[in-house]
């Protein structure tokens, strides 16, 4: 293709989440405004001795009652890929895919950061004990296959896959386009969005299907998290265990969920007669290259994202905009409430804007969602959409003892209504992976 060409713009024509504030749009932005907390004890397993034994979890989740009798077809189907599902049917809807004859399967693609799924822990625990020989302090594989063989389901065990998810996608939806799946950690579903935007203006495909998905409410995923001391510790305050940019942060909570928007090519949006509820307008991936445990102090990486997604979308970080607002008007935040986290964001944003940081909406909706793993950036892209749609910016919660180091406009506990100010037209949205994965979108107003 000719590199000369000129890029084609890139909408959002749908969008769907399961969260653990709801499983559709409205109830979930609705919640976010309000500033609710969706952390609560740890139901999926008795987590009574856990170091942290709560998590934000989606609650009374049924995927037939969204998608019907289609819901056989995923018969075994993880919980993730559930999730997912269910989010992409909200999204196809609301696009006017629904129904056939609006797409051209081979220009459909999908692009998700889909997570692990959990094992079938009691048969393969009980086939690893049965297996093991203690006067050799050996396993006996023999044994341990012929256990698993006779217990274990096979299903469940290529279901647990984090690369199935796209399989479901792909047959429910008919999208024979370009097929991929990334697992980049927190950053995934940002950079699912963000290269599913690339591939659509380079003119490889006409809609793809991106986002997110993940559940580690499960006994490994949530050790794991422990022993590396990331989580909050705060048993007896767990509501407001969430706490981004606030002096005494001890953590992030853990979360789950998936968000899938529709990425749309804007002439073929129009030609269908689709509605963009927004423009992605530039996208920006960087590595820090930095160590696999630690960011880079000054987040120089996460200012190369940012500054990269600012130069697509033509927008100059240093000057306010026509109206004298500041060029962007709310950036979501990674902040994931970890003490390590949340500084060097905060650093980063500042070494992108300078003397504007301080006039953009910076705020975390993990304080009320807990940590999506690799769902969060799609739920926080759809945040950043409703965002541009209300002209209201989501708060962070649990923001009460001020933090020297955290010293922007966090918009601590109260959601923000700018729609008497002009509105909020301009959005980025920050994923930051563990090991130094840096991913941020910008996203804007439609205009014809």
């Amino acid at each position: 293709m000719s590199s000369n060409r000129t890029p084609r713009r890139v909408v959002i024509t749908g969008m769907g989440c399961v969260t653990p504030l709801g499983h559709e749009l409205e109830t979930f932005w609705r919640r976010l405004l309000a500033g609710e907390s969706a952390v609560g004890p740890v139901t999926r397993f008795d987590a009574s001795t856990f170091a942290t034994n709560f998590a934000a979890e989606v609650k009374d989740f049924d995927l037939r009652a969204i998608i019907g009798d289609a819901a056989e077809g995923h018969a075994g189907a993880g919980l993730g890929t559930r999730f997912a599902i269910a989010a992409a049917t909200m999204a196809w809807r609301q696009a006017g895919l629904a129904g056939g004859g609006a797409h051209d399967p081979e220009r459909t693609g999908v692009y998700m950061g889909s997570g692990e799924g959990s094992l079938d822990y009691e048969n393969f625990f009980a086939s690893s004990l049965a297996a093991w020989q203690a006067e050799t302090r050996s396993v006996d594989t023999k044994t341990w296959a012929a256990q698993a063989l006779e217990h274990m389901n096979a299903v469940l065990e290529v279901e647990q896959e984090p690369h199935v998810s796209i399989s479901h996608l792909a047959r429910e939806f008919d999208c024979r386009g370009p097929a991929f799946n990334c697992m980049t950690a927190c950053a995934a579903s940002t950079q699912a969005a963000g290269e599913a935007y690339e591939i659509i203006k380079r003119g490889d495909a006409d809609i793809m299907l991106a986002g997110g998905e993940h559940s580690m409410i499960h006994t490994l995923g949530m050790t794991g998290f422990i022993r590396l001391t990331a989580m909050s510790g705060r048993r007896d305050e767990m509501d407001t265990a969430s706490r981004p940019f606030d002096k005494t942060r001890d953590g992030f909570v853990m979360g789950e969920g998936a968000g899938v928007v529709v990425l749309e090519e804007l002439g073929h949006a129009l030609a269908r007669g689709a509605t963009p509820l927004a423009e992605v307008a530039g996208f920006g991936s960087t590595a820090d290259a930095y160590r696999i445990t630690d960011i880079q102090p000054e987040g120089l990486g996460a200012q190369r994202a940012m500054s990269a997604a600012l130069h697509q979308a033509g927008i100059d970080p240093s000057k306010p905009d026509d109206q004298g607002r500041a060029p962007v008007q709310y950036v979501s935040a990674h902040g994931t409430g970890t003490p390590e986290n949340d500084g060097i964001e905060t650093r980063a944003v500042k070494g992108v804007f300078g003397d504007q940081a301080s006039r953009v909406c910076f705020s975390s909706i993990k304080s009320m969602t807990g940590h999506l793993i690799q769902a969060a950036g799609a739920v926080e892209l759809i945040a950043c959409v409703l965002a541009i749609r209300d002209g209201k910016v989501p708060p962070t919660i649990n923001l009460q003892t001020p933090d020297p180091e955290c010293d922007l406009d966090h918009v601590p506990n109260e959601a923000r209504d700018l729609s008497g100010a002009g509105g909020v037209d301009v959005c980025l949205s920050n994923s930051f992976g563990f090991g130094g994965q840096n991913d941020t979108i910008c996203v804007k107003r439609f205009v014809g």
